[in-house]
């Protein structure tokens, strides 16, 4: 007797062309903007080369990690929390920073002298590991599962703060707050969570933050209290993006963008000025758009899961992405404090860019995974 084909089994292992091919739209993107804002710095050219390079380091490991089942990372979880931990510790003692930055960030490789940022990969293996521990909160209500995620998520956290990095430090509680409000905790703690917030604000401001953050702080309130210092930055990029109007002003010719005292440290956090500028409203409108395909494709793959584990993961990752994305742009555009959050696959950053592949390959390696709608309501 004839039956029909399994589609269940057909499916199974499906190669996500869509999400792999938009981020590398999205990555080459970056590198002609990037070509664009560093034409004037001496260091340019070899920024671009380390971007394409890492794009292709990135690319290849996202297909190793593509074919990897992701369900081995639950068993290698706890492992790779401490080699990160252990890294972030490493930044505090023999760490290097910028004068941009005004932190030590980086360590950097002995034999190639080349440098990484280890709170990028000290993200995915946080979501790693916390994602396995709200699997066992979605089969039994454990109250030590609660006090370990809340140990796990408060070391990097307080280690980053030390580098200082309250950019990436709020990512890491973006990232535990969305996997929770996925997992469905109660409205009533996510009120206690606000409000505990809001107590400690000025704990944080009295103890934690350094003179810089509360510059930025205070600028973000009032942009026009310290024009030629905290809020530079902010004034510069605002005037930057509405120069480019609708069209903008053409790739490789925008005024700000080409000047070597245009906006400052364009090649990173303020590179969408230069998006801005170059290619005009209709140019960004269009980044904008691709980000969001990304964004909800990955939000696709974890709906189609065919675990928990697979669901919390992608959406930490996708957590994790959407704050970068939505901050970045946000400080370019004055409607959010100023951060050292970089713009995915855009901003100059050579681990950066491999850490959001390593993501990404993870995400694929759900997708190629997936089976049966876990959210029956859903319809997708």
């Amino acid at each position: 007797m004839y039956s029909l084909p399994d589609k269940t089994k057909k499916n199974k292992f499906e190669f996500d062309y869509l999400l792999f091919f938009s981020v590398i739209l999205l990555s080459v993107f970056g590198i002609i903007i990037l070509s664009s804002a560093t034409t004037t710095m001496s260091s340019g050219t070899r920024m671009v080369m380390v971007q394409i390079i890492s794009m292709f380091l990135g690319i290849g490991i996202c297909l190793a990690i593509n074919f990897f089942d992701y369900t081995t990372f639950k068993i290698l979880s706890g492992f790779l929390y401490i080699i990160g931990i252990a890294l972030l510790i490493a930044v505090l003692i023999i760490g290097e920073g910028y004068e941009t930055s005004g932190s030590d960030r980086w360590l950097v490789i002995p034999v190639i002298n080349m440098s990484f940022q280890p709170s990028e990969i000290a993200k995915i293996f946080f979501i790693l590991l916390v994602s396995k521990h709200f699997e066992k909160l979605a089969n039994e209500v454990d109250k030590m599962t609660i006090i370990k995620i809340a140990i796990f998520t408060l070391i990097p956290i307080l280690l980053i703060l030390r580098q200082p990095d309250g950019g990436t430090a709020m990512t890491f509680l973006v990232i535990l707050f969305v996997i929770a409000f996925v997992h469905g905790i109660p409205f009533k703690y996510i009120f206690a969570i606000i409000t505990a917030a809001v107590a400690a604000f000025p704990i944080a401001w009295m103890f934690i933050l350094k003179g810089y953050q509360k510059d930025r702080l205070l600028s973000f309130i009032d942009p026009s209290s310290d024009i030629q210092g905290a809020a530079y930055q902010v004034n510069r990029a605002e005037m930057t993006v509405g120069s480019g109007r609708i069209w903008g002003q053409g790739l490789f010719s925008g005024t700000q963008s080409q000047s070597e005292f245009g906006v400052p440290v364009r090649e990173s956090d303020f590179i969408f000025t230069v998006i801005g500028e170059e290619l005009g409203f209709i140019g960004s409108a269009l980044l904008i758009s691709l980000i969001m395909f990304i964004l909800f494709r990955c939000i696709y793959v974890a709906l189609k899961s065919k675990d928990m584990y697979g669901s919390y993961v992608t959406i930490g990752l996708t957590a994790m992405l959407s704050f970068n994305f939505i901050q970045n742009i946000g400080m370019n555009i004055g409607i959010l404090p100023v951060t050292g959050v970089p713009l995915p696959f855009v901003s100059a950053g050579g681990s950066a860019m491999v850490t959001y592949y390593i993501a990404i390959g993870i995400i694929m390696s759900v997708s190629r995974r997936k089976n049966n709608n876990m959210f029956k309501t859903t319809g997708l």
